[in-house]
């Protein structure tokens, strides 16, 4: 188990290191994650290495979930008085994702699937 983690929270202090370089605007958790794939597809870390360690963490989720849920509640005065904007720009970004998405997976589709003859 120790090995697992190891290996994640590698990926994880690694992508914070590259999220140091100036002009690099991602966060280190989205670039620790693209490590992380890349060694899987290179097969360099085979999924069951890491599929224990990554069950536990996924059955427990919601509990890393605590300490912003938390965090929220300082911020209900603020959220109260901005409900309205914090709702459309909610609403807005989920409809864009889901247009985004859905087309481009259209487009992936049309563009990777073998012809027919």
């Amino acid at each position: 188990m120790a090995k697992q983690f190891g290996i994640i929270f590698a990926c994880l202090g690694i992508g914070e290191l590259l999220a140091l370089i100036p002009g690099l605007d991602i966060p280190g958790s989205i670039l620790g994650m693209l490590l992380l794939c890349l060694l899987l597809e290179r097969g360099w870390v085979r999924p069951q290495t890491i599929a224990p360690i990554c069950k536990f963490l996924i059955s427990n989720m919601a509990f890393f979930f605590i300490p912003p849920g938390v965090a929220l509640m300082l911020y209900f005065d603020l959220i109260a008085a901005e409900w309205l904007p914090i709702t459309m720009a909610t609403v807005v970004s989920i409809m864009l994702v889901l247009i985004v998405t859905g087309r481009l997976h259209q487009y992936l589709h049309r563009r990777l699937r073998p012809k027919r003859r």
